[in-house]
């Protein structure tokens, strides 16, 4: 029998899954491919304490940033947060926690998670801050830190396309840690820009298979940021 994982809209597409103090994955690189539908979805529903696994925490007004604003979010485990005022007030004044990752590190512990993996050792962080309290060990004569590997209750991705079967297709830059997450967690959620039927994605083309994806929706518009807008004069 067929599974319908397509739903009518964000909300819907969440029901059921969002409880305080829950561990999300949310995908994206900078502005570019983050979930930010089921993003405001998460914001209108109220869920609070919530720790968020992400490359970056937006900006303010935009992505996890607006999660910040209405302080639902408890701790953000993170690589690159330098473009979010509220998360920098936030995490000086001791109301955020936070836990960083060098971003080869942050990919990796995601890719581990959704492998089955509970631990890796890497030399990146040796004899920094990053390795304080952290279980050390030599391979052939040189210094490894030992890294958990992450997996959480929900991942929340964007794709540029996919089918009603839940294989996804991305595009360029936002392509950087969605499919990896679509990987580590219970349940997976997708918005796609485009929505084709079974079949129309060549199987070599997919990306994330559908057996990752157990729900997700069709986007009626997608409102692209730019998060940083650089620009030279036009020659003369």
């Amino acid at each position: 029998m067929a599974v319908n994982k397509v739903y009518p809209d964000a909300k819907a597409a969440l029901a059921g899954l969002l409880h305080d103090d829950m561990t999300i994955m949310a995908g994206g690189f900078g502005l570019c491919g983050i979930p930010a539908a089921l993003i405001e979805a998460i914001r209108e529903s109220g869920v609070k304490g919530l720790t968020v696994i992400s490359n970056n925490a937006g900006i303010d007004g935009a992505g996890l940033g607006i999660l910040l604003e209405t302080r639902q979010i408890r701790k953000m485990i993170s690589s690159y947060v330098g473009e979010n005022a509220t998360f920098a007030r936030q995490y000086l004044a001791g109301e955020l926690e936070i836990e960083f990752n060098p971003q080869g590190t942050l990919a990796e512990r995601i890719r581990a998670g959704g492998a089955g993996i509970p631990a890796f050792f890497t030399p990146t962080g040796v004899g920094t801050e990053i390795a304080k309290g952290k279980e050390v060990r030599e391979f052939d004569g040189k210094t490894y830190l030992m890294e958990r590997g992450l997996f959480a209750d929900l991942a929340i991705i964007h794709a540029w396309k996919g089918d009603s079967e839940g294989n996804l297709v991305y595009r360029l830059t936002a392509r950087n840690f969605n499919p990896v997450m679509a990987t580590a967690a219970r349940v997976t959620v997708a918005e796609v820009e485009h929505l084709v039927a079974p079949g129309e994605i060549a199987a070599d083309a997919i990306v994330t298979p559908g057996i990752f994806v157990k729900r997700m929706i069709k986007l009626d518009k997608v409102h692209k940021h730019i998060e940083q807008r650089t620009t030279r004069k036009r020659a003369a």
